[in-house]
């Protein structure tokens, strides 16, 4: 039986999420410390410019957005790139708010919370759940990636602001948020706090975990980081994700079909 719509049209779809794996976590984070480091490459170092580098990379974004929005499955090196580039595009939104129009980053925080709180509002209102494994129709995608670009936007404010309003340092940022995120698998794994709860709040910690670790590696030492070459960071960072991409696009093992079928199979339990 085909599984429809909740505007009761059929869906031809395939989810259209990755299964949560450690290879997710591990792109995930690899991409929003190149979301960080790329954006203040363009910026600064190549000398782009932050209006030149956002107006660059929103129009790349809307081209991976657009093509991901046609394939009606999970495909790793569409769905990454889309990743990569909304990443890079949150950090941009919150340094524009940032740098040129002079938004506190305590106020950025706090209006990218009530926008993503917004978001799960209304995605719940309109579909009834938060699951990453039942993105296969148009609509419920649309609400899923305005949800990941508001936690990008919101996870660099939130990551900037405990790094520079609370005077954590990028050491200390980067040590915070992943306890915090260690805390939450725990919760996950021994005490059954909700999958979907786990999920989002380990998602949008990600990225200020990721924006602490880039400024950690990328900034001077001056102003408490270890001064890598950002080029060679993005360099390494993206060259990992290449291969991971291109790895789980050959071995499979990231599809939630795979989660279905050990569902299906005789004797088996669905995890959540």
């Amino acid at each position: 039986m085909e599984p429809s719509s909740p505007d009761g049209r059929a869906a031809f779809m395939l989810n259209k999420v990755p299964e949560v794996t450690i290879f997710f976590w591990v792109i995930k984070v690899m991409a929003t410390t190149v979301g960080e480091t790329a954006a203040d490459f363009l910026n600064v170092d190549l000398g782009f410019g932050l209006t030149n580098t956002s107006v660059v990379m929103a129009v790349l974004l809307a081209v991976a957005l657009a093509v991901q929005l046609t394939r009606d499955r999970y495909v790793p090196a569409v769905y990454w790139l889309t990743v990569v580039l909304i990443s890079v595009v949150g950090t941009l939104v919150t340094d524009f708010l940032t740098d040129v129009m002079h938004v506190p980053l305590l106020t950025s925080t706090s209006v990218f919370s009530a926008l993503l709180l917004a978001t799960f509002a209304a995605w719940y209102a309109s579909e009834r759940t938060l699951s990453i494994h039942t993105v296969f129709t148009r609509r419920r995608e649309l609400y899923y990636w305005t949800a990941i670009l508001f936690t990008f936007a919101l996870g660099t404010a939130g990551g900037d602001y405990a790094s520079e309003g609370l005077g954590w340092g990028y050491a200390t940022g980067t040590a915070v948020f992943g306890v915090l995120i260690a805390a939450i698998a725990i919760g996950h794994g021994a005490f059954r706090l909700n999958a979907v709860l786990a999920f989002w709040l380990a998602y949008i910690l990600t990225r200020p975990l990721g924006a602490s670790l880039g400024d950690l590696m990328s900034q001077a030492p001056s102003d408490g980081g270890l001064g890598w070459s950002s080029s060679a960071i993005n360099g390494t960072f993206l060259a990992t994700i290449v291969a991971l991409v291109v790895y789980l696009s050959w071995t499979k093992v990231d599809r939630t079909e795979n989660r279905r079928l050990a569902v299906e199979a005789p004797g088996a339990t669905a995890c959540d």
